[in-house]
């Protein structure tokens, strides 16, 4: 916390460095939660560009009641909905609400993990989390985030709920979900591979 506040200050002080620290050190948060969110290319680099703005703007009014990281990716998700919205985008596409609330701990590392380093398997590793990438771009907008957050940015539950104003408890189902139909996806490509 203390970075972040004397990252803040120096960067309130008119320091652009500091500023352009902040960029590389939360950007690649801000593009894995704009990227379910905006699909072309051009569009998601100008609304990645629109969070920082609206980051340094904003910036005198951080209060430090969350981390930095969490209000940084709240301001990314607001405004990827904002975009999404003007383009029509559904959230919950192909969504189908269900009562499946438990949990599951599944990992995806536990999926995309090699224990080997064998430059063979490195590469089958690599082509496997490719893959994988692939089937989670398939799921609809709120799971594919959510997805995101939690496995390649490994959030909490609790900065998840924060980010996309949602319960936590409901972060958890959506997350269940999202691990049930990415796992759905993956075995009727392997099935299709098999025949």
């Amino acid at each position: 916390m203390e970075k972040a506040h004397r990252l803040i200050q120096n960067i309130l002080s008119g320091e652009m460095a500091a500023f352009r620290e902040l960029i590389q050190t939360y950007e690649r948060l801000v593009v894995h939660i704009i990227t379910p969110l905006v699909t072309v290319e051009t569009d998601r680099q100008d609304v990645c560009q629109d969070v920082f703005i609206k980051v340094y703007q904003n910036l005198g009014q951080f209060k430090f009641k969350s981390s930095l990281g969490t209000w940084i990716g709240r301001i990314a998700y607001n405004t990827g909905v904002n975009y999404a919205r003007k383009k029509k985008v559904p959230l919950f596409d192909d969504f189908q609400m269900g009562n499946d609330l438990t949990d599951d701990s599944a990992n995806l590392a536990h999926i995309v993990s090699s224990a080997d380093p064998d430059p063979e398997q490195l590469i089958e590793s690599a082509d496997r989390n490719h893959y994988i990438r692939q089937q989670i771009e398939k799921l609809p907008v709120l799971f594919r985030t959510i997805v995101t957050l939690y496995h390649l940015e490994q959030m909490s539950y609790t900065d998840i709920s924060e980010i996309l104003n949602l319960p936590e408890g409901t972060v958890k189902s959506y997350l269940f979900r999202g691990r049930k139909k990415l796992k759905e996806l993956l075995m009727a490509e392997f099935a299709g591979e098999k025949q």
